[in-house]
């Protein structure tokens, strides 16, 4: 009994002996994660700086400056290992990640996913920040592409984070990837309406109209004969944001319809015809004799 105990007390005073001479190398690991933690932020500072003055896609701008606080970190990490654990060597720790990468791998792969298409979408650049676009059933402004997720701010107001993978893998719109975006207004006519006069009519309304650009130039088409009107289609142009987009259209159908009162031109309400008949005269409601 008296044996144990001596083997206990000497195994505990080798505990304390080993954690008391590590004791400095966790104070200078933890004083290095702390260093790292707010060296960073002048890290970012100066490769910012340095990426807008020769880089000039923002989007190449916030890759190098991310991925370069993802470095900072690994290496700030990196040796404070090292000096934490003298006995782990720079090789071994290698070899350990190596060995636990599969693990990592599987642990972690939603973050990797959206981390490389982080990567991916800063370098092939398919939208920008503050362009608009529609990504799934999200339609808003880009705020922000880091290398987890892509923020989009909706026309209401609302923030939205999308996971990199997904925005990469979905069909995106870019309504401002053009200065120009068109916009197709339908107007019925009445069936009264002579056609050469109700184009001119709409031609002359939408001259000079406050938000539609006269290069490209609109177009006006009669389209098809709807159940109450001779259906026509307007297509203009306008700057491509969605703000633009809205007034254009405002002013747009406010021009017609004062153009078609001036003119005299019917915008009719929906009209169904009922025609009458009488079952008397074509004996309807007698059945047939084979």
């Amino acid at each position: 009994m008296s044996e144990l105990l001596q083997t206990i007390n000497r195994s505990l005073l080798e505990l304390v002996g080993r954690g008391i001479e590590l004791l400095p190398g966790f104070l200078i690991a933890a004083a290095i994660l702390w260093a790292t933690r707010y060296g960073i932020q002048g890290i970012r500072r100066l490769v910012s700086s340095a990426a807008a003055r020769w880089i000039p896609s923002r989007s190449l701008q916030s890759l190098l400056v991310q991925t370069s606080q993802v470095g900072a970190w690994a290496v700030g990490i990196l040796a404070a290992s090292v000096i934490a654990f003298p006995d782990l060597r720079l090789g071994d720790l290698i070899g350990l990640l190596g060995l636990g990468s599969v693990a990592i791998g599987f642990a972690f792969q939603d973050i990797f996913k959206n981390f490389l298409a982080g990567v991916l979408l800063l370098l092939n650049e398919p939208f920008q920040l503050n362009d608009q676009v529609i990504v799934g059933d999200f339609e808003g402004t880009v705020e922000e592409i880091n290398i987890r997720s892509t923020q989009i701010r909706t026309y209401q107001g609302e923030r939205v984070v999308i996971p990199n993978a997904m925005v990469f893998t979905s069909p995106i719109t870019v309504l401002t990837d053009r200065p120009y975006r068109r916009t197709d207004l339908e107007i019925g006519l009445d069936y009264n309406t002579p056609l050469p006069h109700g184009l001119q009519v709409l031609k002359e309304a939408m001259q000079g109209v406050e938000g539609v650009l006269s290069e490209p130039s609109f177009e006006i088409d009669i389209v098809g004969f709807g159940d109450s009107s001779i259906d026509f289609i307007v297509r203009y142009w306008t700057r491509p944001r969605k703000p633009e987009v809205r007034l254009a259209r405002t002013q747009v159908m406010m021009a017609l319809k004062q153009a078609c009162d001036e003119a005299g031109l019917v915008i009719p309400y929906p009209i169904r015809t009922v025609y009458m008949f009488d079952q008397e005269a074509f004996q309807e409601h007698t059945p047939k004799v084979a």
